[in-house]
């Protein structure tokens, strides 16, 4: 049984985030410098598993990091971690555009995680129900052809309740070349009247979360 113990997360930008904690660590979204990412340092780190929204180049780059790669839907326990991989559109028009995404739901370090790092599309209630209230809501809130927009990310806050809210896939400072998406501050003033702590590159979290939601904004 791992131990609860709480969480730290670390940030690479865009929407890759290394999660260590209960006995094991958890790379999301590791991407090629490209798009989007372009100019970033790409998070060539090692983790027990590696979850992708997509195979897209700036959310689901294999051979970057090291680890058990997993991307598509279904259940998989690696490292001691039970994940759960939840099929759904990655755009707007049922994923004509740009195909399926993978939304993911695992506990880690005593807290609950939901990520959806990848998507634009909204939850159907299978969704809300597989994906319940999690204790950390990881979603893309910089808007673009696929991924969640200010107000709708705010909808989805609203919906699934969470303690805590990590907002990514977002651009700081000077957008890329060939890049559809905006800052996080649309998304805060969607969420306006909200707690917002801005943190740096790293977090630390607790086992236990007091109510929410609070967003961490990271850099």
């Amino acid at each position: 049984m791992l131990a609860a113990g709480g969480v730290t997360i670390t940030s690479y930008g865009h929407s890759a985030l290394l999660i260590q904690g209960g006995g094991a660590s958890v790379l999301l979204n590791p991407f090629k410098a490209v798009g989007c990412a372009a100019g970033l340092a790409e998070p060539r780190v090692g983790a027990t598993a590696i979850l992708a929204s997509s195979r897209l180049l700036d959310e689901g780059a294999s051979g970057v990091a090291s680890g058990r790669f997993l991307v598509d839907p279904g259940s998989y326990k690696v490292g001691g971690l039970r994940f759960e991989g939840i099929a759904g559109p990655h755009d707007r028009v049922g994923g004509r555009r740009f195909g399926k995404a993978t939304l993911w739901r695992w506990e880690q370090g005593g807290l609950s995680f939901a990520h959806l790092g990848g998507t634009a599309a909204q939850l159907s209630p299978a969704d809300k129900v597989l994906l319940g209230r999690p204790d950390v809501l990881i979603l893309g809130v910089g808007g673009g052809a696929k991924v969640y927009n200010a107000t709708e990310a705010a909808a989805i806050v609203r919906e699934l309740q969470p303690r805590r809210v990590i907002p990514v896939q977002y651009v700081s400072g000077t957008t890329p070349k060939d890049c559809d998406q905006g800052s996080v501050q649309p998304f805060l003033e969607a969420m306006a009247g909200t707690p917002v702590q801005r943190r740096g590159r790293t977090l630390s979290l607790p086992g236990k979360l007091s109510d929410g939601p609070v967003i961490e904004v990271m850099r």
